[in-house]
This record gives structure tokens, sequence and C-alpha cells, in this order.
């Protein structure tokens, strides 16, 4: 047994390591470094709880947390929506599994940095392919990238980039499900409709809090679609880009390290807060 136990260590240990060097290290730092004002890698001056007090003045950073949360709702309802009626869609279907698998992955695997160039050629205002076909219609073209359509232009790639990574783990899920039970609603001559929303959906309720928890923590890491497409600029301003903004180009490492704690303490809250809204007795099978 104390053996087992060596070997369970060793194979544990690199782990522990990346895990501790690109993971905890930076988060200790990070939490050092909140209470330094900076100005560069070596100028810094401690000032205690002043750049969290900053935090709650800050207008900027009230901004970006609303634009951050008007995305995280459209991942909720649109993300995790469109992932799990494609996941019940084709598990209804029953065949070719591994293909659609395959097809609605693959988004995931492309670089989000190459996604939001590609919706930049989208929305382009002169030779874009939105507004060319708009154009065939006889439609006048759009600014998609103004104050008023900004944001919600720049979620549609953040929404469509991880449809199929839910979609996975919903079709994983739903898999599992005896089939005995899908027998016997046939048999009780119960509709697709009400054995998807009164046995499916209350079947996989643990997996669809993990989802949704998965969704709310990266709509916090959201970064690379807004910094292409826009730069933060016309209300597209999040929690992720303010945050290098701070750190990285005011060379505020201090500020941006106290916003980047705020966004650790505000993932969790809600995380906390969807799986107590989401909290149920859950059907086992």
């Amino acid at each position: 047994m104390k053996g087992d136990r060596k070997y369970i260590f060793l194979f544990l240990l690199p782990a522990a390591v990346l895990m501790s060097v690109f993971m905890y290290y930076p988060f200790f730092k990070s939490l050092y470094l909140s209470f330094f004002r900076t100005k560069g890698f070596f100028d810094k001056k401690f000032i205690g709880w002043d750049n969290y007090t900053r935090l709650f003045t800050d207008d900027l950073l009230g901004a970006a947390t609303l634009h951050t949360l008007e995305i995280m709702l459209y991942v909720i309802l649109f993300q995790v929506g469109i992932a799990l009626v494609l996941a019940v869609m084709v598990d209804l279907i029953g065949k070719l599994k591994g293909f659609y698998r395959t097809v609605f992955f693959f988004p995931v695997v492309i670089s989000g940095t190459a996604i939001s160039l590609l919706f930049v050629l989208f929305y382009n205002y002169n030779f874009g392919l939105l507004n060319s076909v708009l154009a065939n219609f006889g439609i006048d073209k759009v600014l998609w990238l103004d104050e008023g359509n900004a944001l919600k232009a720049v979620s549609v790639p953040t929404v469509w980039h991880y449809v199929g990574f839910y979609f996975v783990l919903f079709l994983t899920a739903m898999s599992k499900i005896p089939s005995d039970y899908y027998e016997a609603a046939k048999l009780e001559g119960i509709s697709a409709f009400k054995r998807t929303t009164m046995l499916t959906i209350p079947l996989i309720m643990s997996d669809i809090k993990v989802v949704i928890t998965l969704a709310i923590t990266g709509t916090l890491k959201v970064f690379e679609f807004i910094w292409v497409i826009t730069s933060g600029q016309n209300g597209t301003e999040v929690l992720g880009t303010y945050m290098y903004k701070k750190a990285m180009v005011d060379q505020n490492f201090g500020y941006g390290s106290a916003i980047a704690i705020y966004m650790v303490v505000f993932g969790v809250l809600l995380s906390l807060l969807a799986n107590r809204l989401l909290k149920r007795d859950e059907i086992t099978y």
C-alpha cells in the first residue's frame, strides 16, 4: 500500500507543479501586487486597500462589469441553450452522432484570434460579407461596430465559438441515460417533447449546472474577441480588456491585479448564485 502511495504521488507531482507555477503562483502574486501602486515592474509603493477602494468608485470598471454581464446573459441563453437543443435533436435522431460531434465541435479547436479576424471581415462597413449581402437585397449598409451594435456583434463569435464544446458535454450526459427509461416512456405513449422535458433534462440537471458554471467563468475570461474586433471601444469594454489596459498599457500592475482579484471573487459569487438558483432534488439513475 505504501508503495502504491509513492507511485500515486509521483504521478500527481507533475500536475501539482504545473498548477502551482501557472495557476497558484500568479494568483497569489496578483494578490500581493494589488496592495501596491506600481508604475512598471520595479517602481511600486505600498498603499494598502486603496486599489480595492478605487474599485467601488471606478465608473469604467462598473461599465465593463455591466458589459460582461450582458455577454454572460447571451452566453447562458444562446450558447448553452443552442448546445442543449442541438444535443436533444441529435440524441432523438440517434444516428451519425460521431459525425455531428465532429462538425459541431470543430469551431472549438480554432483559435479565438483567427475567428475574431474572420468576423472583422464579416462586419467591415465597406467590403464586409454582411453589408455585401444587404446590398444585394437593396438594403443600406449597417455600422455593425458602432456604439449601439458593437457589443451584440462581438457576442456572436463569443457564443458560436463554444457551442460545440457544451454540445458534446450534453450529448455525452444523455448517452449515459439507460435506454429502458425511454422504452418505458414510449410504451406509455409519452411524446418526444415530454420525454425531453420530463425525463432527459431532469436526468442531466447536474451536467447543466456544470455547463452553466463553465459558461459564467468562461465569460469572465473573454478577451481576444473584444480586443481584436473592437479593442474595447464603442461600448464593448469588458473586465478582461479593462484589466489588460490597466496592467499592460498603463503599467499599473497594482490596480490591474486588484481588478483580477475582483474578477475571481465576482466569478465565484456568480457561480454560487447560479448553483443556488438551480438547486433542486436531482433524479438519479
